[in-house]
């Protein structure tokens, strides 16, 4: 059945999407600025102040923390889907030196020149880079007419290497921005707060961009190669069959700390260190949860302390990540972070080799004795961006044995409630296939809600899954709000399409309603927890991070899952 999904007001997103694609089709660089005015008049909600003349200094911050810090030194940005591909151009990005943003998990290297590899993986990392990159340049130049001819900007073009001496009442007088966006404007700048000062008083930016291949095929492979490394891990010697699979797409963090159980026995040393160091000032949080004997919240803290715990807790830290992954495989947990040089890491549970006495007590259910005769291992992947979760999951199922269960965990904007809020949709509008999926969602709000502290759940939900973060505007979004679509996000689409294709004969059709809801012979679950609410002005995904307060809603979606998945395995 072909259906008209809500166009109104999207003209401008889809005239910009237009113009970046036939652009990147040249074998050679284009200019940023070749998309710039689409890029204006597009209207993101992430960069509501793209045509204002004063810097929006948090759609600058949101775009640095996706970039690498060699970015203030950047003249071309060059993207590609191997080694291979980038050698081919000339570029021997193996001998460059690996480089890394702070909200993406993007494979990227330097030359040290001015140019900047970066690894793509789909047709989303393309939709996600070049706003990025025109949002980045757009407040940069802003910010440098107005500092470059100021006596600041003077003084600081003149400066040697060093650090910088800057007034920041006067930064934000030249600037035009108020003291908060001057905080903005440091952390953007993290590590580099005054060679960035520097650069922004010298120069303007002309960055360049070249795409590399990107065909589907290309993508294909990656997903291949991908595999190929994941695969030694699933695979047993002399085993007379591939064993059953769970599939889950969440984070590297959660569903280990539940099953694997290093936080909890080593919690005293944890306590410790967030005595003598507070970070996050979650010292006073934990112990009021300790005085109270919260279990929950005390295990939630731990977790979430035990990353800052590895990296300063007094050994280095690779030895200390050895001891843990040691310690995880005596459970059965087996890690990967990069498998074929992709940055999507993947975690196998073997579910007989589970340490009952290890896991936490909110997913302890009765009967797990049991699971010492399961075949079933959960195949758990750090959710790639958009269209790669389709390529995953796809290839994923052509390698494994017997699905039992798709489980998805992810972060989306909610146009009704708050922010660590947890949705489930059972309707899925995907952009990239204009298809609209309906299915049976395998999980409810009394799935979750019992483990929540601060949000609530809300089930029944309808979602969207964009295109790109910055890819939609308040016209588009209430379009789609008018229809009663209250989530935003960018994989469950490309999930469900994949899942279409595991239970059907041909490819996913386009701009159809696609009823999943008895056709898939297995689970399938979404879960999404809510890191911005646009329709609050942006108050979370351009000025805020989650931080402690996301992991409340997070574990509370990991426990849903697991819950589930032990409970189906029982049932075997």
């Amino acid at each position: 059945m072909r259906r008209d999904p809500p166009r109104l007001a999207t003209d401008d997103i889809e005239r910009y999407t237009r113009t970046y694609v036939s652009l990147l089709r040249s074998s050679g660089e284009v200019l940023v600025r070749g998309v710039e005015e689409a890029h204006i008049y597009s209207e993101s909600a992430l960069h509501e102040g793209a045509r204002d003349p004063r810097p929006d200094v948090a759609a600058f911050a949101y775009s640095a923390g996706r970039l690498p810090a060699c970015m203030i030194h950047a003249r071309l940005v060059v993207m590609g889907q191997s080694h291979e591909s980038f050698e081919q151009a000339g570029l021997p990005v193996r001998e460059w030196p690996a480089v890394r943003a702070r909200g993406r998990r993007r494979p990227m290297r330097s030359s040290g020149d001015g140019t900047v590899a970066m690894f793509v993986a789909s047709v989303s990392d393309i939709d996600d880079l070049v706003p990025i990159l025109a949002a980045w340049q757009i407040e940069w130049n802003k910010m440098h007419h107005r500092l470059a001819p100021s006596d600041l900007g003077r003084r600081l073009a003149a400066s040697a290497g060093g650090p910088v001496d800057v007034d920041r009442l006067e930064l934000a007088r030249v600037l035009d921005i108020d003291a908060h966006g001057v905080e903005m404007l440091e952390a953007a700048l993290a590590g580099t707060w005054d060679d960035g000062l520097r650069e922004l008083a010298r120069r303007p930016s002309d960055l360049a961009m070249r795409l590399l291949s990107g065909s589907f095929s290309q993508y294909q492979r990656a997903a291949q190669r991908w595999w190929s490394d994941v695969e030694p891990l699933y695979v047993r010697e002399r085993a007379p069959k591939r064993r059953p699979v769970y599939f889950v797409s969440s984070n590297t963090h959660s569903l280990v700390n539940l099953l694997g159980g290093y936080a909890r026995t080593h919690r005293a040393g944890i306590l410790t260190f967030a005595r003598e160091r507070d970070p996050e000032g979650l010292a006073a949080p934990l112990e009021e949860a300790l005085r109270l004997g919260d279990e929950a919240a005390v295990s939630n803290l731990t977790y979430y302390l035990l990353r800052a715990y590895l990296r300063e807790g007094g050994t280095s830290i690779d030895r200390r990540v050895e001891e843990v992954q040691r310690w995880e495989e005596e459970g059965g947990i087996r890690t990967h972070d990069r498998p074929g040089q992709v940055d999507v890491g993947i975690q196998l549970f073997e579910l007989a080799r589970l340490i009952p006495e290890r896991l936490d007590p909110r997913v302890v259910i009765p009967g797990l004795e049991r699971l010492r005769e399961s075949d079933a291992v959960i195949i758990n992947i750090d959710y790639p961006l958009g269209m790669a979760a389709y390529h995953h999951l796809s290839r994923l199922a052509q390698g494994a044995g017997e699905l039992r269960g798709v489980y998805v965990m992810g972060k989306a904007a909610t146009l009704n409630g708050r922010v660590g809020d947890v949705s489930i949709s059972a309707t899925v509008h995907d952009e990239h296939s204009r298809n609209t999926y309906l299915f049976k969602n395998a999980l409810s709000a009394a799935d979750v809600q019992p483990y929540m502290r601060e949000g609530i759940v809300l089930d029944n939900q309808r979602a969207v899954t964009v295109r790109g973060a910055f890819l939609q505007n308040r016209a588009y979004m209430g379009a789609f709000y008018r229809e009663g679509y209250t989530v935003l996000e960018m994989e469950a689409g490309p999930y469900l399409s994949a899942v279409r294709e595991l239970v059907s004969p041909t490819r996913h059709p386009e701009n159809e309603i696609v009823n999943l809801c008895t056709e898939a012979p297995f689970d399938v679950g979404f879960l999404h927890y809510a890191s911005d609410t646009p329709y609050s002005r942006r108050q979370s995904l351009l000025s805020k991070s989650l931080s402690f307060f996301g992991v409340d809603s997070t574990y509370a979606c990991a426990i849903a899952i697991t819950r589930r998945i032990l409970a189906q395995e029982l049932k075997v």
